[in-house]
C-alpha cells in the first residue's frame, strides 16, 4: 500500500475541496496522511478516506525554515508519495526535506525542483474541485466531483444539546467572509431576514466575524452570535444538523454543500462558475446573472477584497426579502 502525505490549503473552503481527491487516491489503494494547519485540520477529520491528520505548528507568511527542517527529519521515511495542494514554494518544502520519493503538484513559485511530477496550470483554470482532483492522475470524471464531509451522528447530537436545540428545528446564517468586505451581504440585510424568521438562527464564523455577528444579533432577538464561541468540528455539525443555511461564498458555504444542507449562497465579487457550493440542495443568487436587475454590474466579478468603485452593488443591492423567499423555499424543500 502506497503511504501518501497530502499537504492541505490553509483556507476551509479549499480544504472542502480537496476531498474529492483524496477519495480518488484512497480508492487508488494510497493510506492517507493529511498534514493541515490547525484550523483546517477538522475539514480532514470529517472524511473517512483519511486515516490520520497531522497539524503543522506553521502559521501565515514566511518560510519558517527550521520548523519546516525539524518536521521533515521527524517524517522522514514514512511516505512513499506527496501531494502537494498550495501553488507555494512553501508548501512544497516539507515533502522534498522528508526525503519522499514522489512528490506531485502544480508547477508554480520557481518549485520544479521540489516537484518529481509537475502538472501544468491550465490557461483558463477549471472549477477548483476539478482542479485538485486532476493531481489524482485520474482524466475521467473530474467534471463530476461533489465533496463529502460525513460526522457520526453522536457529534451532531452533543453540538445540539449544547445549545438546547433540536435536529432542522433551527436555520444557520453565515456572514462572514475571510476573503473580505467585497463578499460579505450587509449585515443589516441578514438582520432584517433574520428578526422575521419564525425559528432560532445561528451565526457561525470565526472570531473576526463576531462584531458583524453581533451587530445582527443586537437587530434580531431570535439570532444567537456564536462566532469564534464554538470549536470549528462544534459549527460543523451545528450545519450538519440545521433545518437550511444561508452565507456568503465562504468556507461554511462549501461546508454546507458538502453535508447535503438546503442552503442559499449568496455571490457578489466572486464568480459561482469558480467555486460554486456543489450542492443539489444549493440555491446560487447572484445579480450578475440577473437579466432583470438593472444597470448590469459589468464590475462583476472583480475580485477584489473591498469594492474598487465604492458602490459595493452586487451585494447591497440584493433585496433581504428575496433571500428570505429563497430560504424559505430551500427549508421546506
Amino acid at each position: 500500500m502506497t503511504r501518501s502525505l497530502v499537504i492541505a490549503p490553509q483556507w476551509i473552503g479549499d480544504a472542502v475541496m480537496t476531498e474529492p481527491l483524496l477519495r480518488r487516491l484512497h480508492a487508488h489503494g494510497e493510506r492517507l496522511t493529511v498534514g493541515a494547519v490547525p484550523w483546517v485540520a477538522p475539514v480532514y477529520r470529517a472524511m473517512p478516506q483519511v486515516d490520520e491528520v497531522i497539524e503543522f505548528p506553521f502559521q501565515h507568511g514566511g518560510l519558517q525554515w527550521a520548523a519546516r527542517r525539524r518536521l521533515g527529519r521527524e517524517l522522514h521515511g514514512r511516505f512513499d508519495a506527496a501531494y502537494v495542494l498550495p501553488n507555494s514554494l512553501k508548501s512544497a518544502l516539507l515533502p522534498f526535506l522528508s526525503g519522499i520519493p514522489r512528490r506531485v503538484g502544480y508547477l508554480g513559485e520557481a518549485r520544479v525542483g521540489l516537484l518529481t511530477h509537475r502538472l501544468k496550470n491550465p490557461k483558463n483554470r477549471p472549477p477548483m474541485v476539478a482542479f485538485y482532483s486532476a493531481l489524482s492522475g485520474d482524466r475521467e470524471g473530474l467534471e463530476h466531483d461533489r465533496p463529502a464531509l460525513h460526522l457520526p451522528p453522536e457529534a451532531i447530537e452533543a453540538a445540539l444539546a449544547a445549545q438546547g436545540l433540536q435536529r432542522g428545528g433551527y436555520v444557520v446564517f453565515a456572514p462572514g467572509a475571510e476573503f473580505g468586505p467585497s463578499k460579505r451581504w450587509p449585515a443589516e440585510h441578514y438582520a432584517q431576514v433574520a428578526a422575521a424568521w419564525p425559528q432560532p438562527v445561528l451565526l457561525l464564523g470565526s472570531g473576526k466575524d463576531s462584531p458583524v455577528c453581533e451587530e445582527i444579533a443586537q437587530a434580531a432577538p431570535n439570532a444567537r452570535n456564536l462566532a469564534g464561541r464554538t470549536s470549528l468540528a462544534e459549527a460543523f455539525a451545528l450545519i450538519a444538523g440545521a433545518r437550511a443555511m444561508a452565507s456568503n461564498d465562504s468556507g461554511l458555504m462549501h461546508v454546507a454543500a458538502a453535508f447535503g444542507l438546503p442552503q442559499v449562497a449568496l455571490f457578489g465579487s466572486s464568480s459561482p462558475h469558480h467555486t460554486p457550493p456543489l450542492n443539489d440542495r444549493a440555491t446560487i443568487v447572484w445579480l450578475k446573472e440577473d437579466p432583470q436587475y438593472q444597470p448590469p454590474l459589468d464590475c462583476a466579478p472583480c475580485f477584489a477584497r473591498e469594492c474598487p468603485l465604492g458602490h459595493h452593488r452586487c451585494l447591497r443591492d440584493l433585496a433581504p426579502a428575496r433571500v428570505s423567499a429563497l430560504l424559505q423555499a430551500a427549508s421546506n424543500a
